[in-house]
């Protein structure tokens, strides 16, 4: 299998597919939620990371949203789940509601 030769940043993602940027945040902090290795952090020596996704990731991302979105709950109950700040839950949730 051929490595990724680019990557596609978080917030390239969500305008790429149309989600909402605290929601990819949300999905990508449990690296289970992704395809083992399509999610790549880089590091600038900062005290940060930035987290990228492979193109396989980015379809792993689209498929973790259509599953979540099928559950008893949705997305609310995956972000309750996560244990997510009920204010990023709201500001989320209306981001949902629009699309």
């Amino acid at each position: 299998m051929a490595r990724p030769t680019h990557v596609y940043t978080m917030d390239y993602v969500g305008k790429l597919i149309g989600e909402n940027l605290e929601l990819l945040q949300e999905i990508a902090s449990n690296s289970d939620n992704i395809d083992y290795g399509e999610m790549i952090h880089a590091y600038d020596g900062s005290q940060e990371s930035i987290a990228t996704f492979t193109e396989r990731g980015v379809e792993s991302v689209k498929e973790f949203l259509a599953d979540i979105r099928a559950w008893d709950g949705g997305v609310r109950q995956f972000l309750v789940d996560e244990q997510c700040d009920p204010e990023k839950i709201e500001r989320i949730m209306e981001d949902e509601a629009k699309s």
